[in-house]
């Protein structure tokens, strides 16, 4: 069997030691190559600040836990992670060499060496994803898995695993103490938990995944102990699928680790990447329509009486009220217990209110919000407080699109679900495009929607 073919499977620690030697040569190689390009004679000044730089990512690596097995772990994470610490070592030497008594690099030398230090980091961890990925599919450098637990989680591993085929792990059967007997995914059990342990306690098995369900806690404690007297490396996959995930990641409190269920992935630097977004793109697009803000300001006034701006009472992200801005395109100011949806023809418009609405003219105050950081340009749309009170409590997970700022337009909106949702179906489908936005957000994603609404703006029907 291709199992047999893992000829890089006992030579991890030596692969990990290549893999610091590799950052250490291309760090100081890096520098090699712009001191060459600029015709330098190298010097022990260039020597120190190669090797320091070079200590200073080793360190940081190790401290970071860089150098573990990245097999079936983000490539963008692991970019992320080289490249964070790349950063803080190059501003580190920056920092120093600026109070050295005598100039020890150029500027412009030290940048470009930054500069492609970190290209060369980053292009050959790629090419060596691609190129274990290569062997793997191949046969080589693999690893057999078995499952404990014959349920949905199990199932759902090993059909992820199976369309992954660059990750090397190759299953070999599954091990259930009450589905003896039972095909699973074509592969019949081999036995309880009892002759699981007994199999790895031979060898024979490189890692063994526990896909028990949470009640079986007993169970599982048991089986960890027995296979402590092994060396099968064991992995506890928690069976979180129960729930209706939004962005679900591990986390350390206090040196305990969990696992989030609820969560938003705007924290940290993409939250500050999604606010840079949203303040560019406002204050640009603000520039560009401010001759359309002041002629629809002129219009509203003369053709109706009442204010030019409707604030309505909303939420925001967490829960929290907003004042959101609107052009007013109705005769009435509706922010209480009862707001009525705008329907066709709806008789309180006001006479270019339909026109304002169907084009979408009545939304732009609203990147006036965003610049406040009330609302983002891209994200869940703001429903009345009266109409989130309503659906929160015949909708599942209705209130987790709050786990982000509402924004002008939605992944929910350019999927053609803008305007009344007279049905709860209606409703229900737009809380599924919101979650699966917020799951999958990207400053990509949120791009592709600004896009797709500039075209659907005029020629979305359900706009009235």
């Amino acid at each position: 069997m291709i199992e047999n073919e893992g000829i890089l499977r006992t030579n991890q620690a030596l692969i990990s030691i290549l893999h610091r030697i590799l950052d250490i040569v291309v760090i100081i190689g890096s520098l090699f190559i712009v001191n060459t390009f600029h015709t330098q004679p190298w010097n022990i000044n260039h020597t120190v600040a190669a090797i320091f730089v070079a200590f200073l990512f080793h360190f940081l690596s190790e401290l970071g836990s860089l150098y573990i097995s990245w097999r079936g772990l983000s490539l963008f994470k692991e970019i992320k992670t080289t490249t964070v610490y790349w950063c803080i070592s190059a501003s580190i030497c920056s920092l120093a060499l600026s109070y050295a008594p005598q100039e020890v690099l150029l500027d412009r030398l030290m940048i470009k060496w930054f500069a492609i230090g970190l290209l060369s980091l980053i292009s050959y961890r790629v090419c060596l994803r691609f190129i274990l990925s290569f062997v793997r599919r191949k046969g080589f450098n693999t690893r057999s898995f078995i499952i404990a637990g014959g349920g949905a989680l199990g199932r759902k591993l090993v059909n992820k695993i199976a369309d992954n085929q660059s990750l090397g792990l190759i299953f070999n059967g599954y091990y259930d103490d009450y589905k003896v007997g039972q095909d699973f995914e074509n592969i019949e059990c081999k036995g309880d938990l009892e002759k699981l342990v007994v199999a790895c306690k031979k060898g024979n098995i490189d890692r063994v995944y526990i896909t028990l369900p949470m009640r079986a806690e007993e169970r599982i404690k048991w089986l960890m102990t027995e296979l402590a007297d092994s060396t099968t490396s064991v992995y506890i996959v928690p069976d979180i699928f129960m729930f209706e995930l939004l962005h679900a990641r591990s986390d350390v409190i206090a040196g305990i680790p969990t696992i989030s269920i609820y969560d938003s992935p705007l924290d940290g630097s993409n939250a500050i990447v999604k606010r840079i977004e949203d303040l560019v793109l406002s204050a640009l697009i603000l520039l560009l329509i401010s001759p359309i803000i002041l002629a629809m300001s002129i219009a509203i006034k003369i053709t109706s009486r009442g204010p030019i701006l409707f604030k309505q009472t909303r939420y925001g992200i967490d829960g929290k009220a907003i004042e959101v801005w609107k052009f007013r395109s109705m005769t009435v100011m509706e922010n209480a217990d009862k707001v009525t949806q705008a329907k066709k023809n709806d008789v309180r418009l006001t006479p270019i209110g339909g026109f304002i609405r169907s084009s979408s003219l009545d939304e732009l105050p609203q990147f006036f919000n965003v610049l406040q950081g009330r609302m983002s340009i891209v994200g869940p749309r703001p429903h009345a407080v009266v109409h989130n009170e309503e659906y929160r409590t015949i909708i599942n997970g209705y209130m987790l699109r709050h786990k982000v700022k509402p924004g002008i337009t939605g992944w929910a909106q350019v999927n053609g679900l803008r305007g009344e949702t007279d049905t709860l179906e209606k409703m229900e489908k737009r809380i599924e495009y919101d979650l699966d936005y917020i799951r999958n957000w990207s400053l990509g994603f949120d791009l592709k929607i600004v896009i797709s609404t500039v075209f659907k703006s005029f020629t979305d029907k359900n706009a009235y």
